[in-house]
């Protein structure tokens, strides 16, 4: 049990360690929040998309999955706590300025290395 929680722990570190690089590289600045996020969705992607057969549902399936958990983040961070991390309201198709369907095709594409890292940490044994 304790190996499951190492590892598990050490995806969502770098799960989130890898989101705030993500956004770094593309909007040169994070935040914290962002990192709780990343891991998070790594470690979502792992146990829920690792019992789904085909990769295009996976990608789905993990696509929604980052775009729920920025949506939570976003409504806690953003419309409750004030702390204007992003704002996607000037974008077609946005969800209370908190998340847009463009974004949610490129989480799409990265839940594949998000799945192969999850599988190259916790190992593709049963999952928990």
């Amino acid at each position: 049990m304790l190996s499951y929680v190492r590892r598990y722990s050490f995806l969502f570190l770098l799960g989130g360690g890898i989101y705030v690089l993500i956004e770094l590289l593309y909007r040169s600045r994070s935040h914290f929040s962002m990192f709780l996020a990343g891991g998070l969705s790594v470690v979502l992607i792992r146990i829920i998309c690792g019992r789904i057969k085909g990769i295009v549902l996976r990608c789905l399936v993990g696509g929604i999955i980052i775009t729920s958990v920025e949506l939570v983040f976003g409504i806690i961070f953003n419309l409750w706590l004030g702390m204007e991390v992003w704002d996607y309201s000037h974008l077609p198709f946005n969800i209370l300025g908190q998340v847009c369907p463009y974004f949610t095709l490129a989480w799409a594409a990265l839940s594949i290395p998000a799945l192969w890292l999850g599988n190259l940490i916790c190992g593709t044994e049963k999952l928990p």
